[in-house]
Order: structure tokens, then C-alpha cells, then sequence
């Protein structure tokens, strides 16, 4: 055949669609049917696995909540523990560092009121130095001091 040849024929096309959840139950629920249709067994023997099945899934899904329950207990318990002791080493370190600002305010008031102390002695000396200068410039006895002659205003230039 030529190229020719398939131009004219229908054209078959393919979708595939990759199957969900759904199809799956769907399929598991045909299988299901099928297989209580065409077991060897009775009625009575069938419900009686059945009800077998369903008490093993029900233990099965109590004990895998049990587990669940304690592992997720268990991770809560940790993490709260966790929690604690960082809060705990928090205060902590809050409570060194206020002891730590505290003795460091106790030490700068006390080097403060000792450099105003020092302060207030040196002004009260310097204070006494002046006075007693003062005093003996006041109460000197020596004669004022010549003016030398080259420092004398002259006569003739006035």
C-alpha cells in the first residue's frame, strides 16, 4: 500500500489515561463480588470468614492506632521536655546577666561617687591655693616695682 492508501482510511486514535483511586476501587469491588459469587464455599461458611476477616482488620487497625498513639505521645513528650529545658536554661542565662548589669551598675555608682569625691577635694584645694595667693597679694609689704624706662610712655609723643 501507498502513503496514498491510508490517507483515505479512518484514522484510529489511542488516549491512554493513567488510572486513579476510583478505577482501583472499582475493580477491587468487581473482584469482591465475583469471588462470593463463585466460591466453593456455603453462604454461612463465607459470612463466618468474612466476620473472621473483619474482627483481624479491627484488632489490626486498634492496635496500629495504639502504636500511633503512643509514638505520637512519646514525640509530644520530647519535644515538650525539650521546650522545658530551653526554657529553663533561658532563665537562667536572664538571671546571670541581671546579677551580671546589677554589680555592673553598683561598680559604676561607686567609681562615680568616688571621681566626685576626688573632684570636690581638688576644687576645695585649688580653692584654698587661690585664697591663700589672694590673701598674700593683698597683705604684701613689698614696695610696687619700678617700671623699667623703656616701658615709660614718652612725654614728647603725646
Amino acid at each position: 500500500m501507498r502513503r496514498a492508501d491510508y490517507d483515505d482510511e479512518p484514522a484510529v486514535i489511542i488516549e491512554r489515561h493513567s488510572g486513579g483511586v476510583g478505577s482501583f476501587l472499582l475493580g477491587v469491588a468487581i473482584g469482591a463480588a465475583a469471588a462470593l459469587l463463585l466460591a466453593p464455599q456455603s453462604g454461612a461458611a463465607t459470612r463466618r470468614d468474612l466476620r473472621r476477616g473483619a474482627r483481624r482488620a479491627k484488632k489490626a487497625a486498634r492496635d496500629l492506632a495504639g502504636d500511633i498513639q503512643g509514638r505520637v505521645t512519646d514525640t509530644f513528650d520530647q519535644a515538650r521536655d525539650r521546650v522545658e529545658t530551653g526554657l529553663d536554661a533561658a532563665r537562667q542565662a536572664i538571671e546571670l546577666k541581671k546579677r551580671q548589669v546589677s554589680r555592673a551598675m553598683e561598680a559604676g555608682r561607686a567609681a562615680a561617687q568616688q571621681a566626685r569625691d576626688e573632684l570636690e577635694r581638688r576644687i576645695a584645694e585649688t580653692k584654698a591655693a587661690y585664697n591663700a595667693g589672694a590673701e598674700v597679694a593683698r597683705t604684701s609689704s613689698l614696695p610696687p616695682r619700678p617700671v623699667p624706662r623703656d616701658l615709660e610712655p614718652d612725654e614728647s609723643e603725646g
